[in-house]
């Protein structure tokens, strides 16, 4: 089993074209494998201490990264722009 990894990224659209579309936050490259590497699964934990469940998901060029609804940016008093600390794990 995988364990948890803690780390700040920046929320960003996943698509600057669509300014209401998804936000996701960039797992950095170093914690990937740890996650239990680059490929697609659910994950739980927090988002600025308020709980949290996303889906990480393939970022083109080789990224990984992990969606963010609008509700759990609510529930952690943040926004895109706004840098945020994450500590998940793969859900299950």
């Amino acid at each position: 089993m995988s364990d948890s990894v803690t780390f700040r990224g920046q929320v960003r659209r996943w698509d600057e074209s669509k300014p209401g579309g998804l936000a996701v936050v960039d797992i950095p490259a170093d914690l990937v494998g740890a996650l239990g590497g680059r490929r697609q699964y659910r994950v739980e934990g927090s988002l600025n201490g308020a709980a949290f469940g996303g889906s990480t998901m393939l970022v083109a060029g080789g990224g990984f990264a992990v969606g963010v609804s609008k509700a759990a940016l609510k529930s952690a008093g943040a926004d895109v722009g706004d840098e945020v600390e994450l500590a998940i794990a793969p859900a299950g």
